[in-house]
């Protein structure tokens, strides 16, 4: 391939095959691989995944998936059925996971936060035959049903029943919105622990396993139309993200402890935070929620050798009360993905790193959910300012026009596209979308087509530039502004509206909308919170805008377009404005 440096891991990776070797299997038997090759024969004993205090080890995990496995059996799903998973990172969501897995059916993952008109959308979009969802989320999953036309097994779970004694006594004491009692008059819903007694009837699970090709996850990425798009990834393109994850780290991952904070509906948290630590025999630490008030303790606590976030993740950590004197050389690597990582940034958390005794540095990668998530690394230990890494093993990477899709030079801009084993299958039962994504070139290969700008050095170092589309970043998490605008546009006393991101001090950023009512619809608190909880059972709750502003029109581009961009120029202004305005209050308050 024209452009693309040989092999520039061999270089600054170390000593890593220029090829890898990746399972032909499922992503069920690459944990059962890694277990057998690296912790029973070498008896590392270490834990699957830990909650709370509570270890479970790999035998023990292997139990559970085959009985979550026979539950499932036990309920009518069958090999190629979906079964939507509405959860937290929890371990009825990990065992279901790799149980649907197990039998070759296909888990859909969903934010536990969903929107009730969301939540139907997702189901009915993969055809989920059920559902698994946390019980304070069951009622809002039931609301959604009610939509969806054709019958939905609920498997509700609770955070209790994982929970080490006495936590597990204590736990219901600290929930304040106690989950309502399971409905006695809807046979469709089930608890999980019933649910796991009804697969005892099922005497033994089948021997044959899913192919490498075949779909292994959906996960749901906005539309940019307003419609999400279901991403089927099969298990090559996960296992293979595991592998190229532990090849590209520079440090022997079997074994070792991921802080597995990254939500399970995330490629990211799913990929690289569980997939990634169970097919290198390692333990994950599953944080279901997290919070800056937590964060120092759980840290301390389980003292992972492994911390991978989004760049939110690590401003809060210089943020974080708790961490002073404490010793983090038990770090191994510090991994940021998810949003641009700013080199201002960067510099506070290293020096943050190094100041608490670890001897890494934190590395960026970039990737997209079609690819799993990161396709490419800051090599171990050498950085280079602005860029965000070098492709992994199998990976590479083309920057084309976006009119031709014609190779460009290194050091001009173009479009990132992206080749390898980890690139998706496709956009569930959407092959046009499929097909303006994943494109052939002239080099006869089908490459994925980013939707974001960038450039490559003659070393192989990509620079992420900006994107070709509109797209907010929340907290590491898309938000199409078109589906903000859709929702809010349907309300009735709403004639227009126009969703930016602005700049906010630990989610990065945030959503603003403008919004111009109907003739004759003044602008009141009253309108502003019906629009609000419009929002709310429609969008995600980190896709919510934080900001309404009313105008009596937005500015247009000269085609009658909302001019998006002058409207970002005027909050810039604003934030510009403000930051002058502090820093000479400062300097007021110094000379005083």
């Amino acid at each position: 391939m024209k452009n693309q440096p040989k092999a520039p891991w061999l270089k600054y990776f170390g000593d890593i095959p220029e090829t890898l070797e990746y399972p032909e299997g499922s992503m069920y038997e690459a944990i059962k691989f890694a277990y057998q090759t690296h912790i029973h024969n070498n008896a590392y004993g270490n834990a699957a995944y830990e909650f709370q205090g509570k270890k479970t080890s790999y035998p023990e995990f292997f139990n559970k998936v085959e009985k979550t496995a026979k539950a499932f059996s036990a309920i009518g799903i069958e090999e190629g059925d979906r079964v939507t998973i509405c959860m937290p990172n929890a371990p009825q969501g990990i065992n279901a996971f790799y149980a649907l897995n197990r039998i070759g059916a296909v888990p859909a993952m969903i934010h536990p936060l969903s929107a009730a008109g969301e939540i139907t959308f997702y189901v009915s979009h993969s055809k989920s035959k059920a559902i698994v969802v946390l019980d304070m989320f069951y009622e809002k999953v039931l609301e959604a049903l009610e939509k969806v036309d054709y019958p939905v097994k609920v498997i509700v779970a609770r955070i209790k029943d994982e929970l080490p004694f006495p936590l597990n006594m204590l736990y219901p004491l600290t929930v304040k919105d106690k989950p309502a009692p399971l409905p006695a008059d809807n046979e469709n819903v089930i608890s999980w622990n019933s649910f796991i007694s009804g697969g005892k009837k099922v005497k033994k699970l089948p021997d044959v396993h899913p192919d490498k090709n075949d779909t292994a996850v959906i996960l749901f990425s906005g539309g940019t139309t307003g419609t999400s798009k279901g991403i089927e990834l099969t298990n090559l393109n996960m296992n293979a993200l595991g592998y190229e994850v532990a090849a590209g780290a520079g440090f022997t991952m079997t074994g070792l402890r991921m802080f597995s904070v990254m939500p399970l509906f995330h490629g990211f948290g799913l990929g690289v935070g569980i997939h990634t630590a169970l097919a290198a025999g390692g333990t994950c630490i599953l944080i279901p929620q997290f919070t800056i008030k937590t964060y120092a303790r759980d840290v301390k606590k389980y003292k992972p050798n492994v911390i991978v976030g989004v760049p939110t993740l690590f401003e809060a950590l210089l943020r974080s009360d708790g961490f002073d004197g404490v010793d983090l050389s038990f770090l191994r690597g510090v991994f940021c993905g998810g949003d641009s990582l700013s080199v201002e940034l960067k510099k506070k958390v290293d020096a943050f790193l190094e100041e608490h005794h670890s001897k890494v540095q934190i590395r960026e990668g970039y990737g997209t959910t079609e690819c799993v998530t990161a396709s490419c690394l800051t090599p171990h230990d050498f950085f280079r300012e602005g860029s965000i890494g070098i492709p992994f093993p199998d990976i590479y990477y083309q920057i084309v026009d976006p009119k031709t899709d014609t190779e460009l030079p290194y050091g001009e801009e173009g479009e990132i596209c992206i080749l390898g084993p980890s690139v998706m299958k496709g956009y569930l039962d959407n092959a046009e979308e499929t097909a303006a994504t994943l494109r052939y070139h002239k080099d006869g290969n089908r490459w994925l087509h980013t939707g974001d700008l960038g450039t490559m050095d003659e070393d192989g170092f990509i620079y992420y530039k900006q994107r070709m589309k509109r797209l907010i970043v929340v907290s590491g998490f898309n938000v199409y502004p078109s589906q903000v605008e859709n929702t809010i546009d349907a309300h009735p006393d709403v004639l227009l509206s126009c969703a930016i991101g602005i700049p906010d001090p630990y989610k990065m950023h945030k959503v603003k909308a403008f919004v111009v009512l109907r003739p004759g619809v003044e602008p009141t608190d009253e309108i502003k919170e019906q629009i609000l909880e419009h929002c709310r059972k429609n969008i995600s709750k980190y896709a919510m805008p934080r900001e309404i502003e009313f105008r009596t029109e937005l500015p247009k581009t000269l085609v009658g377009k909302v001019a998006y961009r002058v409207l970002e120029e005027e909050e810039e202004a604003k934030a510009k404005e403000k930051e002058a305005a502090e820093a000479a209050n400062n300097q007021d308050e110094n000379k005083e």
